[in-house]
């Protein structure tokens, strides 16, 4: 008997979680960054799975690892893990500007790559835009969650499982609000199932899942953090969601990819955390710039 959609969410949760959670809580943060590349390069192939015609995707696909290598490995927070206090000046102005390097070189090395190797010469825009797009999409804003590691490596994996639990938990608390709660349309045009009561339940799920991480396993988190954290977060990644539905039915998809038993694609699953590891890495830089952990 096939396992219905819960059954196999939660099985593939029982899984993936005990992994997850001893990568993201090592010292080191490699084992986390690779997991976050490997996902990244995935999302990316789902992206253009649905908007590049397939003699194009290889190619966007490997602009696009270059592309978030260099995003990563040029940030000043990844210089100074990797090299301490011994990297060289020269390296140290680089990497101030290491995010505009990777944002220049995804767009001109894309360029060059449809100057060279155009094919349809009426459709290189659409596919020119679709592939920075991606690289943007879904690399660029998932390495954030990897350079969410890299502001304190003691208290690294606790920042990036907030990230996590802000998408996740409220995606179950919208899942249950939503169908006991109230049937009233989020977004119909965009996401037909979503209602206002799932986003309510989910946003409501975010804060929850914060509030025990703190109470549990993040004390240095002030109720402030909570709240400034797990709601505008609980709001980004409810927009992420609608975002990815957008694209998927604009390009006649239901499930970017079949990777992950009852949830989708890997660009299904971090739909939501797209949105939300920017707002979170930015909070805590500014919040270790004037406090510290």
């Amino acid at each position: 008997m096939a396992l219905g959609n819960l059954a196999q969410r939660f099985l593939v949760a029982v899984v993936a979680v005990p992994i997850l959670l001893l990568v993201l809580h090592y010292h080191r943060p490699e084992p986390t960054l690779a997991i976050i590349f490997v996902g990244s390069l995935l999302a990316m192939s789902e992206f253009f799975g649905m908007t590049l015609p397939k003699e194009d995707r290889r190619a966007a696909l490997v602009l696009g690892g270059l592309s978030i290598f260099l995003f990563y490995w040029l940030s000043p927070l990844a210089l100074r893990a990797t090299l301490g206090t011994h990297s060289p000046s020269s390296l140290n102005y680089v990497s101030i500007e290491g995010g505009t390097i990777a944002a220049g070189f995804a767009v001109v090395a894309t360029g060059l790559w449809y100057l060279f190797k155009f094919r349809d010469i009426q459709t290189v825009a659409a596919r020119f835009a679709a592939t920075v797009t991606g690289i943007f999409y879904a690399g660029f804003l998932l390495m954030y969650l990897a350079k969410l590691k890299l502001i304190d490596p003691n208290q690294g994996g606790d920042t990036v499982l907030i990230v996590l639990l802000i998408a996740w938990v409220a995606d179950t608390g919208g899942y249950f609000a939503g169908r006991f709660l109230g049937k009233a349309k989020l977004y119909e045009a965009v996401s037909p199932k979503k209602t206002w009561a799932g986003a309510w339940g989910g946003l409501a799920g975010s804060v929850l899942g914060v509030a025990i991480l703190k109470l549990f396993f993040a004390t240095w988190m002030s109720w402030v953090d909570v709240f400034a954290l797990a709601i505008p977060g609980g709001m980004l990644g409810q927009m992420g969601d609608l975002a990815e539905s957008l694209i998927k039915r604009s390009t006649g998809v239901k499930d970017s990819g079949s990777l992950l038993p009852g949830h989708g694609g890997i660009l299904d699953r971090i739909d939501a955390v797209l949105f939300i590891a920017p707002y979170v890495y930015t909070y805590m830089l500014v919040k270790v710039g004037i406090h510290g952990f």
